[in-house]
């Protein structure tokens, strides 16, 4: 089954193609501007019963150098088989499209992403015909934005960086620079991205520190997660049966993401610290506390001015 966040790594691509442009400088390997996308179909099934499937495919022109195909992969692990179909792929496309196609491997896992890289040489020792060298974006070598003023710089290369760093120790600062970068955009392309976020923590720790960042003012987002989050609300009144039970409800879960945010940054949370989180329950102020949390050098200064 696909997940989330395999679906968000590559699905990107396909509602903002110009995210290329970004990834392809940030690699190292700087690809011409496009005066033209084209999304194409992703069915690279032959005649007979054997289904092949690339996850993106995308036909770019520009003005220098001409169209080219780039097909992107969303990779979750190690697999020895991919080589192979990855070499199919690009063989397929440059016999069916006659353009040159240029294969990227996105990955959340730093050691695929590093497998990923390695060139595969296709033949004999003595000469390989063809040489697979994809273009792998991971965290290995994506950016590390930890500030709103440069996450406002390209919106869809942070949202592509948050979704390969959602393993990473500073996750928390990640995402709320993240949050405040798109609460000062229109909702027609904040949506879309906070959605691609949502869907590419997957079931990480980090997804429901994402859910608390949204619902700490979700007048900026009003998607499918934001209408989750409403829903859960509502479900806990019906089991409280009263208004005081459902407010109980999410401050006990936005205590726990303060608590967990903390304990992922490494910082040291005491009994008594951790009782006042746990005991409040004044959704407002553990908001408060739940944004400090990610730059909070201790857990006591996410008290400050209380």
């Amino acid at each position: 089954m696909v997940s989330s966040s395999h679906e968000a790594m590559h699905r990107i691509f396909q509602e903002f193609p110009q995210l290329f442009s970004g990834v392809s400088e940030v690699l190292g390997v700087p690809f011409p501007p496009p005066i033209s996308v084209q999304i194409l179909p992703t069915d690279l099934t032959e005649a007979r019963p054997l289904e092949r499937r690339v996850d993106t495919l995308l036909l770019f022109d520009t003005e220098d150098e001409g169209p080219f195909l780039l097909a992107v992969e969303a990779q979750g692990r190690k697999d020895l088989s991919k080589p192979a179909s990855w070499a199919y792929y690009l063989s397929y496309l440059y016999a069916k499209y006659q353009r040159p196609p240029v294969l990227l491997v996105v990955c959340q896992d730093r050691s695929t992403a590093e497998w990923a890289t390695r060139p595969v040489h296709i033949g004999p020792r003595q000469w390989a015909s063809l040489t697979l060298r994809p273009l792998v974006a991971g965290p290995h070598n994506m950016p590390v934005i930890r500030t709103t003023v440069e996450a406002r710089k390209d919106l869809a290369l942070t949202t592509l960086a948050a979704i390969t760093h959602a393993d990473n120790p500073d996750v928390a600062a990640i995402l709320k620079a993240v949050s405040g970068a798109l609460r000062e955009t229109p909702e027609e392309l904040s949506h879309p991205l906070a959605e691609l976020i949502a869907q590419g923590l997957g079931k990480r720790p980090a997804a429901q520190l994402w859910r608390h960042l949204m619902a700490a003012d979700l007048s900026f987002y009003k998607s499918t997660v934001a209408e989750e989050l409403r829903d859960q609300g509502r479900q806990e009144g019906r089991e409280e049966g009263r208004e005081e039970g459902r407010e109980e409800g999410r401050a006990a879960g936005v205590a726990e993401s303060v608590l967990l945010l903390l304990t992922q940054r490494g910082i040291d949370v005491s009994d008594a610290a951790r009782n006042r989180i746990l005991c409040c329950e004044n959704l407002e102020t553990l908001h408060r506390w739940l944004l400090r949390a990610p730059t909070a050098p201790s857990a006591e200064d996410i008290f400050i001015d209380e």
